[in-house]
């Protein structure tokens, strides 16, 4: 890169686009065009934030017209595919927002995009950037609990959206568990190999599609992550990070209702239950959270070529996830997951 200040195209101009603007002028990045499907949403954009820049539901004028070091893909999941290969092959490398891909075919073909054209592709999992999060990795990654054995994810509320999830298949696990999913491999550093998913739909619920399930994966090392979660379940709600325990050969984590994580390790050798001692987790040095957190590796690649977490080679491991767990459910037996 060598211009000062880094250049960009955002594609897609809908909800998801009002938090990444704040962070795109913080950076002082500048934003050469807004494409939409609909001129008029990327203009109503554009004067919001003062922007003097180029507004077309024209992806490759955009790409050709204004050169950009990098695009920001905010379309709809059905579209990642496509902006992100047309991005890529236009000479931009792509941060796009999760999930992914719609598909494992599809998520395989931006990989080889990424490959072919030597530009880098990376998803905005924006968990990951978050503080207690990244406290709890690395807690965890310090050996406070002993090698992980035992990995546990509640997800239950009562989600009433209207719309599109309504009708989904799969709603809770192709629209919500991608977030569990990566972040479980973000905490513990583990990849999944095989699982066993049940999907229903509980009586009483107001969506068509199978909206809770329960999910067993076996991890790398042998641990086993285990995932119960729901969107039609009333009362008692956890947080939309889930409420996690994670167990090790020495000790477990808690982490439940987004409240500071919590260690308890053993503390000696005698008695029927063994001596406990609490432990300070091992704090955060993250410079910015959520989408502001993604954008910031970007632009260390771009200034350093340092690669992000969320390069697509690994986070095609948190979308097979997904995928596989669909498969299983439709099998109705265990499967390997599949990158």
């Amino acid at each position: 890169m060598n211009r000062a200040n880094p250049r960009c195209i955002v594609v897609g101009a809908g909800g998801i686009s009002g938090a990444w603007f704040p962070p795109l002028l913080e950076e002082k990045v500048e934003i050469a065009a807004i494409v939409d499907l609909r001129k008029d949403a990327a203009e109503a954009r554009a004067k919001q934030y003062g922007l003097d820049c180029l507004c077309t539901d024209d992806l490759d004028l955009a790409l050709r017209t204004t050169a950009p070091d990098f695009a920001v893909d905010l379309t709809v999941p059905e579209a990642h595919a496509d902006v992100t290969v047309a991005c890529l092959q236009g000479g931009a490398h792509v941060i796009g927002e999760k999930p992914m891909a719609a598909s494992m075919d599809q998520a395989r073909r931006m990989v080889a995009a990424s490959e072919r054209t030597g530009k880098l592709y990376m998803v905005s999992q924006s968990r990951r950037w978050d503080r207690k999060h990244d406290s709890i990795r690395r807690t965890l990654a310090s050996g406070a609990v002993g090698d992980l054995t035992t990995l546990c994810c509640d997800f239950f509320i009562g989600a009433h959206f209207g719309g599109f999830r309504d009708e989904m298949d799969s709603p809770l696990i192709l629209d919500m568990a991608i977030h569990h999913f990566d972040l479980v491999r973000f905490l513990t550093g583990l990849d999944a190999e095989w699982v066993y998913c049940h999907e229903f739909n509980p009586k009483g619920s107001w969506y068509r599609g199978d909206v809770a399930a329960v999910c067993v994966f076996g991890m790398t090392g042998g641990a086993v992550f285990s995932y119960r979660g729901s969107w039609c379940s009333e009362g008692f709600h956890t947080s939309w990070n889930g409420d996690w325990r994670i167990v090790g050969t020495n000790g477990t984590l808690l982490y439940q209702g987004d409240a500071d994580p919590r260690v308890q390790r053993v503390a000696g050798d005698e008695g029927f239950h063994r001596p406990l001692e609490e432990v300070a987790p091992v704090p955060s040095d993250l410079e910015a959270t959520g989408m502001h957190g993604a954008l910031l590796e970007m632009l260390r690649f771009l200034r350093e070529g340092v690669r992000p977490q969320t390069e697509c080679h690994d986070n095609i491991r948190s979308l097979a996830m997904v995928f596989s767990a669909l498969e299983s459910s439709k099998v109705d037996g265990p499967v390997r997951v599949k990158i």
